[in-house]
């Protein structure tokens, strides 16, 4: 690639020499003498100039044989940007293969749900990407695995199953190809000390680049809490999470000292743990880039102030893109408060209580077959919404409705059924896929916070007010929404719901 991250190649060789730790995921070296390639930040002596080559990912480094460092670990970075400014369907098929999209499925099927040939997703890869869709998922799980190799105590052959590996010599082939040499002499190279773990506990460290801004996001997160399925405290954010046959408790919480989280999940199978940790970078947001952000943003006379009040705000994203559409529709015309009520009377009536459950964490959020066939009368909301809940389970049920679409279909999607307007499409097109330039025009609040005194822009107004904060908008939204807050200001989405819906509401 001739730039990465919108650097020629003689401005990443005056990053490299800088050794600045915000340049750090954003681009990768590689030493032609050597075969190793490192973060910008790594403490290795510097390499000759002439031996040196730039990717823009692990994936790329790693595809034209070069092996991951050991003293800076690349697989330890803040999550790579390198897929900002790239087609929309790389986009997409990065975040699917993210979520474990080509785990189990082929090229093939992945290219099947974008809708394109694997052909002509393997041509858009190596133009954007540098690798193929293979070598990223394969990347992502080796590295998955030196997290768990370094940070917990389990067997090599469980690590091998959590990184999505059929058998144990496949994973150590692969290990030793990538890393030259075996799990068992990399985890006693480099295991960490001090991090306290059970045999029911993982902990693992999830890096961002700083600033982070944890105690807005906590905040946010504890004004929605639902009770018996979400716990917010000193402690951190704690969760009950359901998978394929069972059921886990996950708790993150900020690490004094450290630009990093720490993710601590009880009662997953390691199969299970690639998945959470993803969901978990996602939900907190931990991939972003807040010094770019801020660069796009700080010109604009109304965001640009609370952008450098707060550099380290991050969307605050939900755990599951079903549970939050219902939380969407639960929360239409009233204030926050009675929505996390109406949740919680709906976790009681149709949620399923787990057994050890402890610490007010005792339900899991209701699947798509369970809301479908529950009685609704009686937790306090009309007669319309419960039918919108209904016909949004439904919908999943019956694959009409797939959370794992691009945002344009998604949002189509739900606007199709009764009660769902823009949005709660838009909202949970923010918080439930992290989508970064989602922008819910309907939000009256972003309305009036946009608008000049004394007035209130119109959906269209505060569209075309917007465009400046192109592709940024998600956030440009939470500094919004937070400097609402801190004024005071009340949200009230009954303007934000279809005409229809509110004749009858």
């Amino acid at each position: 690639m001739e730039t990465i991250s919108g650097l020629d190649a003689e401005a990443l060789n005056r990053a490299r020499i800088s050794r600045d730790a915000r340049f750090d995921g954003k681009f990768y070296i590689a030493v032609t003498s050597t075969g190793i390639y490192c973060r910008p930040i790594c403490p290795s002596r510097y390499a000759k100039r002439s031996n040196v080559r730039f990717f823009g990912s692990p994936a790329a480094a790693e595809a034209a044989g070069f092996r991951p460092c050991l003293r800076c670990r690349p697989e330890a970075a803040p999550g790579t940007p390198a897929w900002l400014g790239t087609a929309a369907v790389v986009r997409r098929a990065l975040r699917l293969i993210n979520e474990g999209a080509l785990d189990e499925d082929s090229v093939e099927a992945l290219a099947g749900r974008l809708g394109i040939g694997a052909r002509h997703l393997l041509r858009l890869f190596g133009r954007h990407v540098g690798a193929s869709p293979v070598a990223v998922a394969q990347t992502r799980r080796l590295h998955f695995a030196v997290c768990l190799l370094t940070e917990s105590s389990l067997p090599i052959t469980q690590i091998a199953l959590a990184a999505g590996f059929g058998s144990c010599r496949r994973f150590n082939d692969a290990f030793r190809h990538t890393y030259d040499r075996s799990p068992r002499e990399l985890r006693q190279a480099g295991r960490r000390s001090g991090v306290a773990q059970s045999a029911q506990e993982v902990a693992l460290r999830l890096a961002y680049r700083p600033p982070y801004d944890w105690s807005h996001l906590r905040d946010f997160l504890a004004a929605r809490a639902i009770s018996g399925v979400e716990r917010v405290d000193a402690r951190g954010y704690a969760r009950t999470v359901a998978f394929e046959g069972g059921h886990a408790l996950i708790c993150v919480r900020a690490l004094t000292g450290e630009d990093a989280l720490e993710l601590r999940v009880r009662g997953a199978p390691p199969a299970a743990l690639l998945q959470l940790a993803s969901v978990a970078r996602r939900v907190f947001d931990l991939a972003a880039d807040p010094a770019r952000i801020g660069v796009e943003l700080a010109t604009d006379p109304l965001v640009g102030p609370l952008v450098r009040k707060r550099p380290g705000l991050r969307i605050a994203g939900a755990w599951d893109a079903f549970e939050c559409a219902v939380r969407a529709v639960l929360g239409q015309q009233v204030s926050v408060a009675a929505g996390c009520t109406f949740a919680a009377r709906l976790v009681e009536r149709a949620g399923v209580a787990i057994r050890g459950g402890a610490d007010g964490l005792t339900h899991l959020f209701p699947t798509a077959a369970s809301l479908a066939g529950a009685n609704l009368d009686h937790l306090g909301i009309t007669r319309t919404r419960a039918a919108t809940l209904h016909a949004l389970a439904r919908a999943v049920l019956e694959r009409r409705l797939d959370f794992s679409a691009a945002p344009e279909a998604l949002a189509a999607a739900l606007t199709a059924l009764p009660g769902i307007g823009p949005w709660t499409a838009q909202y949970v097109a923010l918080r439930a896929l992290g989508e970064p330039d989602a922008l819910p025009t309907g939000d009256l609040v972003l309305r009036r916070m946009a608008a000049p005194r004394h007035r209130m822009l119109s959906a269209r107004e505060l569209e075309e007010r917007a465009r400046d904060w192109r592709p940024w908008r998600g956030y440009a939204v939470m500094h919004l929404w937070s400097a609402a807050g801190n004024r005071g200001a009340r949200i009230d989405n009954r303007r934000n719901q279809p005409a229809r819906v509110r004749a009858r509401a």
